[in-house]
């Protein structure tokens, strides 16, 4: 059987097809069994349903806590015999009945090049700072924000081009680096 992935978003979801197209193409060796999305009407769903890739989409006002929802993510992930969990653009922290079913099994894409510009800001914050290396950062997670150990980093030097710009070489470079690292991981833990 293939390895099995899942890949939570709460947006557009151009990261999650960036990893199922790796997936159908063999550069990531393993299946996406399950996309998790936290926002009825987000994007992702229909790039999700447009890959065949089944989907838990779920409003957190529709649960009485974080535990609960958290605790329904788990049994599909489960059900689904997901060994890897990708966090790509999504929204929300990660509480503890996640964290502790999948200790060591969960990921984060940050658009920043961490420790600098943790949180949801972390491409406004960069540019406000007029820092000129931006780039992109794959990390664990635990239970701090953005503060797992650091996987992989790719930077890139950018002087006077435009926010819009940046953005978009943020996003190529984690279209590039986020399925590169997943196979490496999956290829190690075989």
């Amino acid at each position: 059987m293939k390895r099995r992935i899942a890949v939570f978003a709460s947006g557009s979801g151009t990261n999650f097809e960036a990893i199922v197209r790796a997936c159908a193409d063999g550069r990531i060796d393993a299946e996406c069994a399950l996309m998790v999305c936290d926002k009825p009407g987000a994007k992702v769903i229909e790039r999700a349903e447009q890959w065949g890739v089944e989907s838990f989409v779920f409003s957190p006002r529709d649960y009485r806590s974080k535990a609960d929802f958290e605790a329904e993510i788990v049994r599909r992930l489960d059900e689904a015999q997901v060994e890897l969990v990708c966090l790509a653009g999504y929204m929300r922290i990660v509480g503890e009945v996640l964290l502790s079913a999948y200790e060591g099994r969960i990921i984060n894409l940050h658009p920043a090049l961490l420790p600098s510009f943790k949180g949801a800001h972390a491409i406004e914050q960069a540019f406000e700072a007029g820092v000129k290396v931006f780039g992109v950062t794959i990390h664990y997670v635990d239970s701090s924000l953005d503060g797992g150990a650091i996987i992989d980093q790719r930077a890139f030097y950018s002087d006077g081009e435009s926010h819009e710009r940046v953005e978009e070489r943020i996003h190529q470079t984690e279209h590039a680096l986020y399925p590169e690292v997943i196979a490496k991981l999956l290829n190690s833990k075989q």
